[in-house]
């Protein structure tokens, strides 16, 4: 199996829904295409030669059938019929050619425009009458689809297409059932409303296509097919809120992304909400060429809980639940221990805050069965390491705030001591979201996310009105806005040149100590639209990463290529300042050059590394290079052995048709010398057998279909997947659920 393959499990990041899942709800089968055993999946090929090869192939297998073809965006198309038909079609396939599973993804701030510099850009390029609100920039939205009827995006819309129902009305799915969206627009009021709320370019033609159905539900196909008719259509910019839990660089959205951005247009993606660990960046944020965007804040006043007194006082940082009533200044009130929101737990909180475990139950159920029981309000913590954000699917009457696991625990422990609490609301602004998924990328060691914006607390269009999210769903379409606004004052900025101006340009962010986020975690920091618009030197790449130390087969000699353009029309000086001095790295960057006017030049950059002086997994940092007095700025990264990426992500899990047959899919970016899939009973923990065993696994796809002697008996299990690769194990524990 090659590396490139991976089933897409994708879903929108809005912090409404995609926060992590809770355990009963979190099994659910892939939804197969089609009736019966009929499902769908995608093939990506080299040559025209080989395209007529598999087409020959696919008449063979009678039931097979090709769906849709892809030209711009990928060289494929789709193909439904029986799965095993079309595993019996991938094992004739030639050596190369990919067959990709199609599954199921889901959904899952104070004013932010002016703050990122909007309103002070505006006139900068009124010399013909014309202020900067993306004018004549088509912008198209890869989502749920739009509310076209909304007063502030009805005159921005234009028109655009569904790639669910493959027709040429976009509408978000409308009602009152959860099935109904508000994603879409939601994401189209960052960028283009136009009344009420005004986005960050309101004169944008805007565009949608709807890839993601009822329930916020699609898959892998209709993805790339939207991405294919914003290509068909000339799109200038588009948007994808979208996200995996697999850090790859090579799967086929971002694939399809990287073709887009080849056909000249901007591509704009969120990064993800699995932060704040390392390596959390899922595909299509990994994809190189495109703009991926975290989430930082914007002036806000946000709550803090002050808990206990002297040496045991300690702040906890609170997270409004979405949908819930929002959290006032409380002060004085007594917590009570909800445990997981059971009703026989709350018997007590009548006139108290009840501090409740997230997990097993909607956050939904547990905030309506403590208001049922008179709490006045409720604290949620996570059930895993780290804070979450997240929403309830109804308005609730009393308030709800999120903290993270460590907090929880800690007030949990302390709650017989008649702790004094009381909150206190603090401005926080420029801080990188807890909830923001981090870099770098794994295989090629990139980078990500590129820059952030705001994605906190962010008051937008719905169907039928407005509302506030938060989410890196929330971040990426600040960042398109601005590229809107690039490309109407400079209507022949490429691309690569709309990423180095936002990029180079960044304001760098720390952190509430005072400390630089990480190159990983913010990219080149957080976007200053009214300085991107006044860059002249552009820089591409935009960041640098000098790959991986491996004793074996690196000498320690280092160098990447980057190519510096002035785009000015005068001759400019440039000179690099060398990195702060760190042991077991020697920098090599020329010092001073000189660019004539429209002139490209490469430029080498040289490092030298001495392992043995190195301790720290990774280092990062920013080459600065002055244009003349200018200071333009480059993230960079270095990794020594034995990275700390996760040995295994984006498992699923599916019984199939058949009695005793079970199939499962994860990526494994390192590969296993021994691979173990043992099955618990979810209540009591019995031992209910092996699912598989498998021995020297590469790397990439893991795909297995089990045959078991016995089949398991239906309902959810606690699956532990164990992992030893080169003395290393690692173990991992998943829920699945046998049908």
């Amino acid at each position: 199996m090659g590396k490139n393959k991976f089933l897409l499990l994708i879903c929108v990041l809005i912090t409404v829904w995609a926060y992590k899942p809770d355990e009963a709800g979190a099994y659910q089968e892939y939804r197969k295409k089609g009736t019966g055993k009929s499902t769908v999946m995608i093939v990506m090929y080299h040559s025209e030669n080989d395209r007529q090869a598999i087409m020959e192939q696919v008449k063979q297998f009678p039931g097979l059938h090709i769906r849709r073809e892809y030209h711009a965006s990928i060289r494929g198309f789709s193909i439904e019929g029986s799965r095993s038909a079309l595993l019996a079609l991938r094992k004739r396939l030639k050596q190369g050619n990919n067959l990709y599973d199609v599954t199921t993804y889901r959904h899952a701030a104070a004013d932010s425009v002016p703050f990122i510099g909007t309103d002070t850009v505006r006139g900068m390029y009124d010399t013909k009458n014309q202020r900067l609100t993306g004018k004549g920039v088509k912008v198209g939205v890869i989502d749920t689809g739009i509310d076209y009827n909304h007063p502030d995006l009805s005159r921005a819309y234009k028109g655009g297409r569904d790639a669910i129902d493959l027709d040429n009305d976009p509408m978000e799915t409308k009602g009152s059932s959860e099935r109904a969206t508000l994603h879409g627009t939601h994401v189209a009021g960052v960028i283009a409303a136009n009344g009420k709320k005004m986005g960050v370019a309101p004169d944008v033609e805007l565009y949608a296509y709807r890839a993601l159905g009822p329930g916020g539900s699609g898959d892998t196909e209709s993805v790339i097919t939207a991405i294919e008719m914003a290509i068909k259509d000339k799109m200038d910019i588009i948007n994808l809120s979208l996200g995996s839990p697999v850090n790859a660089p090579d799967l086929p959205v971002a694939e399809a992304l990287n073709a887009a951005v080849g056909y000249g247009i901007t591509a704009v993606v969120s990064s993800g909400n699995s932060g704040p660990d390392v390596w959390s960046v899922g595909s299509p944020g990994t994809a190189s060429k495109a703009i991926s965007v975290g989430a930082s804040s914007p002036p806000s006043h946000r709550p803090y809980l002050l808990a206990g007194l002297g040496s045991t006082r300690r702040e906890i940082p609170l997270q409004q639940i979405l949908g819930a009533a929002v959290w006032e200044d409380r002060s004085s009130f007594a917590l009570v221990d909800g445990k997981d929101g059971d009703g026989k737990e709350l018997r007590h909180a009548k006139g108290k805050i009840a501090l409740i475990q997230r997990g097993k139950k909607t956050l939904y159920e547990k905030v309506r069965q403590a208001e049922r029981y008179g709490a006045l309000g409720v604290i949620i913590y996570n059930n895993d390491k780290g804070s979450f954000v997240g929403g309830t699917v109804k308005n609730t009457g009393i308030p709800a705030v999120s903290i993270s696991r460590e907090d929880g625990l800690w007030l949990k422990s302390h709650i017989k001591e008649a702790l004094a609490i009381n909150t206190v609301f603090r401005v926080k602004q420029d801080l990188i979201a807890d909830f923001s998924s981090r870099g770098p990328v794994t295989v090629n060691w990139e980078i990500k996310p590129d820059v952030v914006a705001p994605g906190i607390d962010i008051d937008s269009t719905v169907p039928d009105g407005y509302l506030l999210l938060q989410g890196t769903s929330m971040a990426a379409p600040h960042i398109t806005g601005a590229a809107a606004l690039l490309k109407q004052a400079h209507p022949d900025w490429k691309p690569h040149q709309i990423k180095s101006a936002i990029m180079t340009t960044a304001k760098i962010l720390k952190n509430e100590e005072g400390k630089r986020y990480k190159t990983y975690e913010q990219g080149a920091g957080r976007i200053q639209i009214d300085e991107a618009v006044r860059a002249d030197t552009f820089l591409y790449p935009s960041s640098v990463t000098f790959g991986l130390f491996n004793r074996t087969y690196n000498s320690g000699e280092h160098e990447q290529t980057i190519t510096i353009e002035n785009g000015s029309p005068v001759t400019k000086h440039y000179s690099f300042t060398l990195p702060p001095v760190q042991s077991g790295l020697d920098w090599h960057l020329p010092r001073k050059f000189t660019l004539r006017p429209k002139e490209k030049k490469k430029i080498v950059l040289g490092l030298t590394v001495h392992p043995e002086e190195l301790k720290q997994g990774i280092y990062d940092g920013y080459l600065e290079l002055y244009e003349n007095t200018k200071r333009l700025h480059i993230p960079y990264l270095y990794m020594n052995e034995e990275p700390g990426h996760p040995r295994m992500m984006g498992f699923h899990f599916s019984g199939l048709q058949q009695k005793g047959v079970y199939r499962y899919e994860m990526y494994l970016p390192s590969g296993a010398d021994e691979l173990s899939i043992a099955l618990y009973d979810y209540d009591t923990f019995r031992f209910a057998g092996f699912l598989d065993r498998a021995y020297k696994v590469p790397k990439g796809l893991v795909e297995r279909e089990i045959r078991q002697k016995a089949s398991f008996q239906k309902g959810l299990y606690r699956a532990a997947v164990l992992l030893e690769k080169d003395g290393r194990r690692d173990e991992f524990y998943k829920y699945i659920l046998i049908r």
